[in-house]
């Protein structure tokens, strides 16, 4: 993907303009207790989507935040996609005391139509938050499955780097026009949300 002049778009400090490779459609920012952050308006003019979320706290300790997307613009409930997935981590201890990589399994999906995980136990701490991306491919496609990825940092509720990998796909040929993000349970209660198109 070339970016060029849109590396600060990608970065989030700048928009950019229709004619770029890369175009910032749409930003959310919360500052107190929200249930999740929204984004509609998904459609065929880009093949490519993806999403940041910085900084993103919850309201209560030890909540995992996830996605789903849904084919009638959020209206029925984010319901109606299902997701095959899977996720490896590596996660090392403040205190040194334990450090791993390996495959997550609690968090794999098969034919479901849960919310994907993106990492787990983010701490409630006012400096404790994830961070990441997520790409999804294709999602107006009326032909394909729908792939995705995502990698995200975060400093747990167990004081360590957590570093996760998740990757899965959408098991429809309907077209997907709307994404959601929230904790598993309980409000986010801070964070940054964008959303790029790219050509």
């Amino acid at each position: 993907m070339p970016l060029g002049a849109n590396k600060a778009a990608i970065m989030g400090v700048a928009g950019t303009s229709a004619a770029a490779d890369v175009v910032l459609l749409n930003a959310v920012t919360i500052t107190s207790a929200t249930a999740a952050a929204e984004f509609t308006g998904i459609d065929s003019t880009y093949g490519e989507y993806i999403f940041g979320f910085y900084n993103v706290n919850p309201a209560t300790d030890s909540q995992t935040l996830a996605f789903q997307m849904d084919t009638d613009g959020g209206n029925d409930g984010y319901n109606d996609a299902n997701i095959t997935n899977t996720m490896f981590r590596g996660f090392h201890y403040e205190n040194d005391s334990t450090a791993q990589l390996g495959v997550n399994t609690v968090f794999d999906q098969y034919q479901s139509t849960a919310f994907s995980n993106l990492g787990e136990n983010v701490g409630g701490d006012a400096d404790e938050h994830i961070s990441g991306m997520l790409h999804v491919f294709n999602p107006a496609s009326t032909t394909y499955v729908k792939n995705f990825y995502s990698r995200a940092v975060e400093l747990s509720n167990s004081a360590g780097a957590f570093d996760f990998f998740t990757a899965g796909y959408f098991n429809t040929t309907s077209a997907l026009n709307a994404l959601k993000f929230k904790f598993q349970s309980g409000n986010i209660d801070a964070g940054i949300f964008k959303m790029w198109g790219v050509k």
